[in-house]
């Protein structure tokens, strides 16, 4: 099973996603977890240098090295999900459609460019209010960080995307206790259908 969780900077994605794989082993469920963009390979590497203002790439530049960065770890991804493990992804195929529906990219494309990556069994989001997102990290923020209009629209296009899909749509600002207990009760619930 892939399990994506998503939402805005600063919603609590990668302690989330740490719990859930963290409380997975400990229920005796293999479980890996990846996070993206990955900033490991040499695409992820591309990535941060765009994301501190090192390099201007458009926003179709920007969504196509984030996905590019995704098929980067395709292998990877397919074999361990063909070896029995539950893969959890901080950030995931949904990500590019929310941040590039927010810059005006079309979602149908940003979707085709991706068809061919594992699909997520569950996608979890962490649903914060942008003004939030900004509070929770004050310096140190990256291009899309500092931009609240931004946000509120790459809120909107995670809330529309989780209407029309069968996601998990979780309070991320919550206590970390909180947010953590409702994520891995919606995984066992899914886990023991599976």
């Amino acid at each position: 099973m892939l399990i994506a969780i998503e939402g805005l900077d600063q919603s609590g994605k990668e302690t989330q996603a740490q719990r859930l794989r963290d409380g997975l082993r400990e229920g005796g469920t293999r479980s890996r977890l990846v996070s993206f963009p990955d900033y490991g390979t040499s695409i992820g590497e591309e990535i941060a240098r765009a994301l501190q203002g090192e390099r201007d790439y458009e926003s179709e530049v920007m969504q196509l090295l984030y996905i590019a960065n995704r098929y980067e770890r395709k292998g990877d991804l397919i074999r361990w999900l063909d070896g029995g493990l539950v893969v959890v992804c901080d950030r995931y195929m949904a990500s590019s459609i929310a941040y590039g529906e927010a810059q005006g990219l079309d979602v149908g494309w940003l979707t085709e460019a991706q068809r061919f990556l594992p699909a997520p069994e569950l996608t979890i989001l962490l649903d914060i209010d942008p003004a939030l997102a900004v509070e929770r990290k004050v310096t140190g923020r990256d291009r899309y960080e500092q931009d609240l209009e931004l946000l509120g629209r790459v809120r909107e296009s995670y809330l529309r995307q989780a209407a029309q899909s069968d996601w998990l749509r979780v309070d991320g600002q919550g206590s970390k206790e909180d947010v953590a207990a409702g994520v891995m009760a919606a995984v066992s619930t899914r886990l023991s259908s599976a």
